[in-house]
């Protein structure tokens, strides 16, 4: 164990997807073990008086790198005596660029993140290096330390895959974390159990490329091999998945989680699946690997097989070439599929991919125009889902913390419908027969907890 410092306090700011949140809550888990102390942010005034400050960065939108380089100049204005630590994956991609802010003490890339504990203590910091093919990082297997990447949550995010190689012609994502890469089979198997065991009844699995699990394994595995260990083990009691390509949800994936109905082992019916977009023209230019035809087939299996299934799809609205047409194109094969929900988002190009040097860009009030329209299409769908479900009994597995807005608290159905409750005493991280009597908002629904 690390020795450490004088000032042993440190707190952590997450950007970005679910993987950084798990691995902010590794980094924080690896300190604690070496007896730092972790602080939270003051509710009232915002800031974290703290030794140690760790920025835990995003690059995968212009927008994304801006508030990343936000949050460093806000820690280090609301902690001038602190040691300013900045990692993510913007320290990966431009190290430089964060150098020029002054007041950054340690600039560490993947590679080094869950050695932060050591890189504290030493005079010189570390070079930022290339994201090795070879390495997985992964924290050590939970056999043999107190690995627990489970923070404040009621439902704990599983790092199980990273990095991507696909390359996808706007996306800045394999540069910043290399190549695809698993976490082993019994090690997933055994994390598993650890937050079972810690008292938590769901777990998120989530992956840079979360649909390649397992094909870089010996022997080679799958996602669907490790669901149904899971399953047949009763190793927790909800299994959800975090964004997955369409073209690995298979029909054996799907089968699978249309018949995972009982607890343990049971398989959320929840699909966040990147799109991208609904014109074959512009998705053959990302450089994704399957067409409109394609999508829908996989949308419609989806749908068949669990009609009440939730199923979210990534929207990029403004990529390069996008005309007039191939956008009421996409608008009009999202009317025309069962999608849940969206996630809408303007094209941000990404220096170091190819779509940066595309010319052809479409001027940005176009841009700010379609995606409310888009916004706007996502709600009515969000709002039709929600409303199939008014006056029927879910199963809810209620959350730890009450909702910021209206202090209730609050849970979420296998399907992902969040739902503010009615009852507040003794019903914490339980699961709860729940009625849905009507609809609060387009993000979340009021329950009436069953005796």
């Amino acid at each position: 164990m690390v020795k450490p410092r004088d000032n042993a306090s440190f707190s952590i700011v997450t950007l970005g997807c679910k993987v950084n949140q798990f691995e902010s809550e590794t980094i924080a888990q690896e300190l604690k073990q070496s007896g730092y102390q972790r602080i939270a942010k003051n509710k009232t005034t915002g800031d974290e008086k703290t030794g140690i400050c760790i920025i835990n960065t995003c690059t995968v939108t212009h927008k994304a790198a801006m508030q990343s380089r936000q949050a460093i100049r806000q820690a280090i204005r609301s902690n001038p005596d602190a040691t300013i630590i900045v990692t993510g994956c913007l320290a990966q991609t431009d190290p430089d660029d964060i150098r020029k802010i002054k007041g950054v003490h340690r600039i560490v890339g993947h590679a080094e993140k869950y050695q932060i504990p050591e890189i504290i203590q030493t005079v010189d910091p570390p070079m930022v290096t290339p994201v090795p093919d070879e390495m997985h990082f992964f924290p050590n297997p939970p056999d043999k330390t107190a690995f627990s990447p489970l923070g404040n949550k009621t439902r704990p995010f599983l790092k199980i895959q990273d990095g991507c190689n696909t390359f996808c012609s706007y996306c800045i994502v394999p540069y910043a974390r290399g190549r695809h890469r698993s976490m082993p089979f019994e090690d997933v198997l055994a994390a598993v159990r650890i937050i079972k065991e810690t008292g938590f009844h769901e777990v998120v699995l989530t992956g840079i490329h979360l649909g390649c699990y397992g094909t870089d394994l010996s022997p080679a595995s799958s996602l669907t091999r490790l669901l149904t260990v899971l399953r047949d083990q009763k190793a927790i009691d909800r299994i959800r998945l975090s964004s997955i390509e369409p073209l690995e949800i298979t029909d054996e994936l799907i089968t699978l989680v249309s018949t995972s109905s009982a607890r343990p082992g049971h398989i959320c019916r929840h699909f966040h699946i990147p799109m991208q977009n609904g014109d074959d023209t512009i998705l053959k230019r990302m450089n994704r690997p399957y067409g409109q035809k394609d999508f829908r087939n996989r949308i419609q299996a989806i749908h068949r097989a669990l009609p009440d299934a939730a199923i979210g799809a990534d929207v990029m609205i403004g990529f390069p070439g996008e005309t007039d047409q191939a956008y009421q194109n996409t608008l009009s094969f999202i009317e025309s599929l069962p999608i849940s929900y969206l996630h809408v988002f303007p094209f941000s190009p990404r220096k170091g991919t190819p779509a940066y040097s595309f010319s052809d860009r479409v001027p940005p009030e176009i841009v700010k125009k379609r995606c409310r329209e888009a916004r706007a299409l996502g709600k009515q769908k969000k709002m039709a889902f929600l409303e199939r479900h008014v006056q029927k009994e879910l199963e809810v597995l209620v959350e730890s913390t009450p909702d910021v807005k209206t202090g209730r608290l609050k849970g979420v159905t296998s399907n992902y419908i969040k739902v503010l409750l009615d009852r507040y005493e003794g019903i914490k991280n339980t699961f709860q027969k729940v009625r849905i009597e009507g609809i609060r908002d387009a993000q979340s629904v009021v329950g009436r907890v069953l005796a």
